[in-house]
C-alpha cells in the first residue's frame, strides 16, 4: 500500500536531550522536499511520539537522540506502535549513535539509522524510497 498526498512524517526529540538543531535541520531539508512534517519539539516521551505519529496519520517517525538512550528510547516507540497497531509506521533515527548499536537497532526494527556526517540529501532520498507514494 502506498501514500497518497505528501509524505507525512514525524520529527521527534525523545528523553532528556536538550539539543535540536539537528532535528530542525533534518525536518526543514524534508519539509523543502515536498513532505508534511510535524516537529514535536524537545524532551518528549516515546508515548507523546506515538501519540502525534498516529493522530497526524504519518507515514514515518524520525527520532533524533544524542543523549545515548538510543537502545531503550527506539524499542519503547517501537513496542508501543506495535501495541497501538500502527508498526506500519516506520521509524528511522539519527544521532549520535555508536556503529555496534546499529545491528540490534535495526533487529529491533528501526529501518535507518543516520550518523553524524550524512548529508540532509541522504536522509531526504532515503525517505523518498521507502516511503512509497501514490497518484493522488
Amino acid at each position: 500500500m502506498g501514500v497518497s498526498g505528501p509524505i507525512r512524517v514525524v520529527v521527534a526529540k525523545p528523553g532528556l536531550d536538550g539539543h535540536d538543531r539537528g532535528a530542525k535541520v533534518i525536518a526543514r531539508a524534508l519539509r523543502d522536499a515536498g513532505m508534511e512534517v510535524i516537529y514535536t519539539g524537545l524532551h518528549q516521551t516515546p508515548e507523546q511520539v506515538v501519540d502525534t505519529a498516529i493522530q497526524e496519520d504519518a507515514d514515518v517517525i524520525g527520532l533524533s537522540i544524542l543523549s545515548g538512550a538510543h537502545m531503550t528510547l527506539f524499542a519503547k516507540v517501537l513496542e508501543l506502535l506495535k501495541e497501538r497497531d500502527a508498526a506500519d509506521i516506520k521509524v528511522f533515527g539519527g544521532g549520535i549513535i555508536p556503529e555496534a548499536d546499529i545491528p540490534p537497532l535495526k533487529a529491533l526494527g528501526v529501518a535507518a539509522i543516520f550518523t553524524p556526517g550524512t548529508t540532509t540529501g541522504a536522509v531526504v532520498d532515503w525517505v523518498n524510497e521507502n516511503i512509497h507514494q501514490t497518484a493522488a
